[in-house]
């Protein structure tokens, strides 16, 4: 009989997560080291990722703080390099790193615009890209988890037009990647959440009005912890989901389903 009891282990495996400093990078970079996972946090800069790293190191887990612009391809190449050079291999990518600027779709400024969809859009696919040729070159496969949001399946009249374009790219980028790399034995899944409690949606969710609008949205009747967001991306990096590809898991109090 097939022991289960381990299906969520992570032991020896190592971990890249982007937007370390943010609420879900934080969260998931902790998680996953407490399923025995080593990870590689990265922002822009060192200085904020000392917190999360020695929070992953208190696991008894190792820690390694890189800066990255995930909108650099040199830097991300850089961030990887280090990665293997320092751990040896990459089996996990969660593509923490991402941005919100809102405004009305007839006013948004062109260069902020630009900036959402060279963070959300073209660093997901450069980090995406990065580890997977670790991955293809050892031949020994890889989970890569981008972060996505309600925002990329449904409208929303309070300025998103340039987040939520950017996250609907992350949704095909997740499925294209997944039936290019599935021979490679490459999971690419998406975790799309609905609003959370985070240092970047504290000043939405403190607002009111928008927080009721986006309450009506939610049937479950609250926004997302940063906690919330742990147990889908464990899943999605272990052997539990092993079959599982190209698939955008909503962690949204049922935002999607009406």
């Amino acid at each position: 009989m097939k022991d289960y009891r381990k299906i969520f282990d992570l032991t020896g495996r190592v971990a890249i997560v982007t937007g370390g400093t943010g609420g879900f990078g934080h969260e998931v970079a902790v998680g996953l080291a407490q399923f025995g996972a080593d990870v590689v946090v990265t922002a822009r800069t060192i200085e904020s990722l000392k917190k999360v790293a020695e929070e992953v190191r208190t696991t008894g887990r190792k820690a390694l703080p890189i800066s990255c612009d995930v909108a650099d391809p040199a830097s991300v190449n850089a961030m990887v390099k280090k990665t293997v050079d320092e751990f040896g291999k990459v089996d996990i990518l969660v593509t923490g790193a991402g941005i919100a600027l809102r405004e009305p779709a007839e006013d948004f400024n062109i260069e902020n615009w630009q900036k959402v969809m060279d963070v959300n859009v073209k660093g997901t696919f450069l980090c995406c890209q990065a580890a997977a040729k670790d991955m293809i070159t050892r031949g020994k496969g890889g989970k890569i988890i981008t972060v996505s949001s309600i925002r990329g399946l449904l409208g929303h009249p309070a300025g998103y037009s340039a987040y939520g374009t950017s996250k609907g790219a992350v949704h095909l980028l997740t499925r294209q990647l997944s039936c290019e790399w599935a021979k490679h034995k490459i999971n690419v899944n998406s975790i799309a959440p609905c609003i959370f409690w985070t240092p970047l949606t504290k000043p939405i969710l403190e607002n009111k009005e928008l927080y009721n609008i986006f309450m009506q949205r939610i049937p479950w009747g609250r926004a997302g912890e940063p906690g919330d967001f742990v147990g889908a991306a464990v899943y999605l990096a272990s052997d539990a989901s092993d079959l599982v590809t190209g698939h955008i898991m909503y962690v949204d109090g049922g935002s999607n389903a009406g």
